[in-house]
């Protein structure tokens, strides 16, 4: 049987790609309505200027192909205030208007806070009295300075849900994707630190220069990056998202209890629909597939925060009525702040419990829910940890806690919002849930694996081996140097033992 699938890459669904004049933004697109936009092509160029207007109006800001009396804001590059205004001379375009001159820096500190910021004086445009002499070359950029500090580590950057790159990220992820199904390690891992480092950086990428000193950019990289900039897309990404085999396997692994070996078996034997593997008779699927296919619908649509929140109650009302002193914790994307995901995971430990009451914990739960008609499937896992062994040295292991996958029968009464499901008529709403249970004295490097993300943990595991001479995983940390295992109440605690500055779960999305 497969492992079952907790997290999938999903292509962003693209845009029509613009053929001669750019298209203005819709009014249904734009958020700032007060904030109009013209960015001045001089000294930029127009693939650059082309690549700017773009990603401002995916922002929702209001971007004008050409200047009018409704524009508010002049943005130019490698010009000063004067340059600006000898151009509007030449050109003989007269603004009856008094709109802002700012440096192409402060448009791209808007797309990359995805909402207008402050103009201060290192963004306004010099002009002279003798604004005919264009001499001056303007504000120089800011953006290299904080090149220089990004580390090679996700642990050692601050990493939000604010991705200024997700141009590039998302073109990353699906090779990455593509890498992972054909099970090609190395290039997966190169595809993986790409995004993630890009997912950190405080500005929106616009030029190759803007690459320069940052780390897990190598050269293969670096060429898609240039050919996104040039021409909005990447045809490596572009081809593998037109692959039957990646098709295939992305439609396959979407099933609950469908892994990488299940799929190619499925693709070699001539499969590329589920309606066709569900009506062959000559298949045996497990009890885990049978319920992927049964409760498709519902687990491949996006679980939401209040439907996370709704479940997070009703494991704690389970859970407390076996051990009332126990600590429930929802982890994953949702600890990390997402809004949506594809399942929802919880973290159970609890101070007063015998080894006992631990591993009869989750059976209990599973028998009070299904009394109550709440859970539709269920396998649990028991525990293997032992408390003397040495933590994984493999950057993705998974732990030996006691665990149970499921999926939980939501009643929707229970969430705190609207739900189109009402509208359907559906009471109740499918949703995958992992519940580990865990040593009490484990709980901060239980919590720490389980918070993620996938790549922000390779990489802490990375850094403990390589720069400290430790090993961590879920279970624990050894120092290879003293030989000993250290202790740890708290995440924070983990993090002063590795020597790195703390990193709140918020950050860790990378």
């Amino acid at each position: 049987m497969d492992p079952p699938q907790t997290s999938h890459l999903s292509p962003r669904k693209k845009r029509p790609r613009q053929t001669g004049a750019l298209m203005a933004s819709s009014p249904q697109d734009i958020k700032f309505q007060d904030l109009v936009v013209f960015i001045l092509e001089k000294k930029m160029g127009t693939t650059r200027r082309t690549f700017l207007m773009e990603l401002a109006r995916r922002k929702g800001f209001r971007v004008e192909n050409e200047l009018s009396d409704s524009v508010t804001h002049i943005v130019a590059e490698n010009n000063s205030g004067s340059d600006v205004l000898e151009w509007l001379q030449v050109q003989k375009i007269q603004v009856s208007s008094q709109p802002e001159l700012l440096d192409v820096s402060w448009l791209i500190e808007c797309i990359g806070a995805g909402k207008p910021v402050e103009m201060t004086g290192k963004h306004q445009l010099v002009v002279r009295r003798d604004y005919s002499d264009s001499t001056n070359p303007g504000p120089p950029k800011t953006l290299p300075t904080a090149v220089q500090k990004i580390s090679q580590y996700a642990c050692q950057r601050r990493t939000t849900l604010n991705n200024c790159n997700q141009i590039f990220t998302d073109a990353f992820d699906i090779l990455a994707e593509n890498c992972e199904f054909r099970e090609n390690e190395d290039s997966c891992v190169t595809f993986m630190r790409a995004a993630s480092v890009l997912k950190s950086l405080p500005f929106t990428i616009i030029s190759m220069k803007d690459t320069e000193g940052i780390p897990c950019l190598g050269s293969k990289v670096k060429c898609i990056i240039e050919e996104i900039i040039e021409d909005g897309e990447s045809s490596e990404v572009k081809a593998v998202l037109n692959d039957e085999r990646y098709q295939s396997f992305k439609l396959f692994t979407s099933v609950f209890g469908v892994g990488l070996k299940t799929s190619e078996k499925w693709f070699r034997m001539g499969f590329r629909t589920l309606s066709k593997v569900r009506s062959d008779e000559s298949l045996k699927f497990t009890r885990m597939q049978r319920a992927g296919f049964l409760y498709y619908e519902d687990l491949v649509s996006c679980v939401t925060r209040a439907e996370a929140e709704a479940v997070s109650v009703l494991v704690k009302e389970a859970v407390r009525a076996f051990l009332p002193d126990a600590f429930v914790t929802m982890t994953g994307g949702f600890r990390r702040g997402k809004k949506m995901g594809h399942d929802v995971d919880f973290l159970i430990t609890s101070p007063g419990s015998t080894e006992d009451e631990e591993q009869q914990l989750l059976q209990k739960v599973m028998n009070l829910w299904e009394k109550k008609g709440l859970v539709l499937y269920y396998d649990l896992v028991e525990s293997t940890f032992e408390k003397l062994r040495l933590p994984s040295r493999k950057v993705d292991a998974l732990d030996h806690f006691q665990k149970c996958f499921l999926i939980f029968k939501l009643p929707l009464q229970r969430v705190d919002s609207d739900q189109s499901s009402w509208q359907e008529g559906k009471t109740w709403k499918a949703i995958r849930v992992d519940l580990v249970m865990c040593p009490y004295e484990r709980r901060a490097f239980a919590l720490l694996g389980w918070t993620g993300s996938r790549q922000f943990e390779r990489d802490l595991r990375r850094y403990a081996t390589h720069e400290r001479k430790m090993i961590l995983d879920n279970h624990a940390l050894y120092d290879k140097t003293k030989r000993i295992f250290l202790k740890a109440e708290s995440e924070e605690e983990i993090f002063a033992h590795l020597g790195l500055d703390y990193i709140e779960p918020w950050e860790r999305n990378a």
